[in-house]
C-alpha cells in the first residue's frame, strides 16, 4: 500500500500535521521513537486549555484522539533513510521495515546542547530553562540567571528576560563576548554582568540556590535560562532540503520545501526555544497544504 503521507516525529507538530491528515481521509502514518526535546520538562505552557500539561500527558491525549480516525498509524519506531524514487518517498525504519509515501512531512525538531558546565543537566528543566516565555512566569520576580556564551544570544536573552525580573545577572562563563556598548546598556537597565568561568551550579533536586565560579567565589540565584547549541534530531540529507542560517529546513509559508512533496514543520524548521501552540499550528498547517497538493495532482491527472 502506498501512503498518503508519513509524518516523521510524534511532537506537537507531528501529532497535529497527522490528525489533520486523518480528518482529511489520507492514509498517513506517524513516526516516533518516542525521545521528545521536552523529555526533561515537567510542564508546557502557552497552549490555552492546555497551560501546565505535563507534555506526556499531552501525547496521550493527542494519540487518544488520532486513534479515532482509522486511516492514521502510529508506528513507535524511528525512522533511519528516507530515498526519493519515481516521485515517492521510500521509508526505511530502524526495524528495516520500508514504507512508500506520497509525501512526507519531517517534525523531527532540534536536540540541545548544554553548555560544558557542571551539573548543568542536573537544574535544565527544574530551575535552569530555554525559553523565558515557556518558563518566565513561574520564575517571575526572583533572582535569576541568564547563561549564554554567545554575542547575540546573550545580549538578546537577557534583554528578554529582564521582563519577568528586576533582579538578573547574566553570565558569559569565560568569554568577552558583550560589547562596551551592550554593557553600557544592560547595566543602564540594571542588569548585572559576570564574565568569570563557571566551575559549578549549586543547589539540590534540581533547583538552583548559587552559581559556583572558578576563583572562588559564588552568586546567589534562584533559577534562570540557560542558552544551547541547537542541531537536527534527525538528518535525511539524501532528500536534497537547504537549511536556514539557524540550522533549520528552509520552507515557504506552507511548509513545502525545495524538495516536490517534502514538507518540514515546528522545530525543525527554527532552531531555538518554540511553543506547542507555535509547533501544532505549523504541523496544521503543513497537513493542509499536503491535503491541497494531493487533491490538485488527482484533478490534474483528469485533464
Amino acid at each position: 500500500m502506498v501512503l498518503d503521507c508519513a509524518v516523521i516525529g510524534g511532537g506537537p507538530a507531528g501529532l497535529n500535521a497527522a490528525l489533520v491528515l486523518g480528518r482529511s481521509r489520507r492514509k498517513t502514518i506517524l513516526f516516533d521513537d518516542n525521545k521528545p526535546r521536552n523529555a526533561v520538562t515537567s510542564k508546557s505552557h502557552g497552549f490555552i486549555t492546555r497551560n501546565g500539561i505535563h507534555p506526556q500527558e499531552f501525547k496521550k491525549i493527542a494519540q487518544g484522539e488520532l486513534s479515532k480516525y482509522p486511516n492514521v498509524r502510529l508506528e513507535p519506531q524511528r525512522v533511519h533513510r528516507i530515498n526519493k524514487e519515481n516521485n515517492l518517498f521510500q521509508i526505511e525504519t530502524e526495524n528495516a521495515e520500508v514504507y512508500s509515501a506520497k509525501k512526507i512531512i519531517i517534525a523531527t525538531g532540534f536536540k540541545e546542547i548544554l553548555p560544558d558546565i557542571p551539573k548543568a543537566k542536573e537544574f535544565y528543566g527544574k530551575s535552569l530553562f530555554g525559553c523565558p516565555y515557556c518558563d518566565g512566569w513561574e520564575l517571575r520576580d526572583r533572582p535569576l540567571a541568564v547563561i549564554a556564551e554567545e554575542q547575540q544570544t546573550a545580549f538578546h536573552m537577557a534583554k528578554v528576560v529582564s521582563n519577568w525580573t528586576n533582579d538578573l545577572i547574566i553570565f558569559t562563563n569565560g568569554r568577552k563576548v558583550l560589547s562596551l556598548e551592550e554593557k553600557a546598556l544592560l547595566k543602564n537597565n540594571g542588569i548585572g554582568i559576570n564574565e568569570k568561568k563557571i566551575s559549578s551550579l549549586i543547589g539540590k533536586e534540581g533547583l538552583l540556590e548559587k552559581i559556583q565560579l572558578e576563583d572562588g567565589t559564588s552568586v546567589l540565584r534562584e533559577g534562570g535560562f540557560i542558552a544551547s547549541e541547537w542541531k537536527q534530531a534527525a538528518s535525511f540529507d539524501s532528500l536534497g532540503y537547504t537549511l536556514n542560517e539557524q540550522g533549520g529546513i528552509t520552507t515557504d509559508s506552507w511548509q513545502r520545501t525545495n524538495t516536490e512533496g517534502l514538507y518540514a514543520c515546528g522545530d525543525t524548521r527554527i532552531a531555538g526555544a518554540s511553543q506547542l501552540i507555535i509547533a501544532a499550528a505549523e504541523g496544521s498547517m503543513a497537513a493542509i497544504a499536503v491535503n491541497a497538493a494531493l487533491i490538485e495532482e488527482k484533478y490534474s491527472q483528469d485533464k
